[in-house]
């Protein structure tokens, strides 16, 4: 999961990169385009630092204050309320806030579809009519002083989805990185001892594989895809594990944590959603991969399928 997420994480940010040295090729985009895209790239980064900062400065003055005393009782009560929890609500914290970013996102869509219609009569320059972002990827390395056609091109909402994730990868990261060096602190560690189980804690979160998942997913396809495959990843996931965790008795036989009830749940709903955001080639396309995904992960594939999903689904979608 680690080599896999963040070599995810090292692609899109090398992509990233490529891309931001592309644009000084034309002198057109230095006056806004250029610190448009730097500050966008650099913001959350020094935002979140400060955050970190000030987090940690407030946690060192606190054991001053109280004598090197801590949380621990709270903590303990925590971590104690949590394990008494059932598999369903556990489930159920872990997922929901995935199905909120989704219902976010397709509101700001929808509400976006509606004012520019209103504005223009068209969706011209919301959504690219070419879909093959391989094709364009090629094209700004290919071709000289194409980068300009091609940023412009691709359309507001694209960037819109890229640097919300691109902003949440990093807080992800930075609650994981503080909370696994005991020295730093963030806002949002406590959130891991309500959302994690005791086998994640060992390790890193699920949210951050999610996070690293969707802003690749968010780069390599272009909106309407990335639509999809987040509801795929979101929806359909979560009416999975709901199903099979309520009325699973027919478990797969490699992957005994996993049912066919709740598969069978999971590929229903990921055909809807596909259906009604791409149409039915990609639906079917998409089901049979996420079936795929979802019945051999965690085994025998031991990589998680907050990263299988968006990723692979990309990478199908890509080629």
């Amino acid at each position: 999961n680690n080599f896999f997420g963040f070599g995810a994480l090292f692609l899109t940010f090398t992509i990233i990169i490529i891309v931001e040295l592309l644009m000084f090729q034309d002198i057109t985009l230095y006056s806004d385009t250029i610190p448009i895209f730097s500050l966008a790239l650099g913001l959350p980064l020094l935002i979140i630092g400060a955050i970190v900062l000030i987090s940690t400065l407030f946690l060192f003055l606190f054991k001053i204050v109280f004598k090197n005393r801590d949380l621990s009782k709270f903590w303990d009560s925590l971590e104690e309320k949590t394990s008494k929890r059932s598999k369903l609500r556990g489930d159920t914290y872990r997922k929901i806030p995935h199905v909120l970013i989704f219902a976010g996102l397709f509101v700001v869509w929808y509400l976006g579809v509606d004012f520019v219609m209103n504005l223009s009569g068209s969706i011209s320059g919301m959504i690219p009519d070419d879909n093959n972002m391989f094709s364009l990827f090629l094209q700004i390395l290919i071709e000289p002083n194409s980068i300009s056609e091609v940023l412009f091109y691709l359309g507001w909402f694209y960037y819109l989805i890229f640097f919300f994730f691109y902003g949440f990868c990093f807080i992800i990261l930075a609650n994981e990185l503080t909370r696994k060096v005991r020295f730093f602190a963030f806002p949002f560690n406590f959130l891991s001892n309500i959302l994690l189980c005791e086998e994640e804690k060992k390790g890193y979160g699920t949210y951050l594989y999610f996070a690293i998942g969707q802003m690749a997913a968010a780069l390599f396809t272009p909106p309407m895809v990335f639509l999809t495959i987040l509801g795929i990843s979101s929806i359909a996931d979560l009416a999975t594990s709901q199903i099979g965790i309520r009325f699973g008795k027919n478990k797969i036989r490699w992957n005994k944590e996993k049912s066919w009830e709740g598969s069978i749940a999971g590929i229903i709903v990921c055909f809807i959603i596909c259906f009604f955001f791409i149409g039915i080639p990609w639906a079917v396309i998409f089901t049979f991969a996420f079936l795929l995904f979802d019945i051999f992960t965690n085994k025998p594939i031991d990589i998680s399928d907050n990263l299988l999903i968006p990723i692979g689904s990309s990478l199908i979608y890509l080629f």
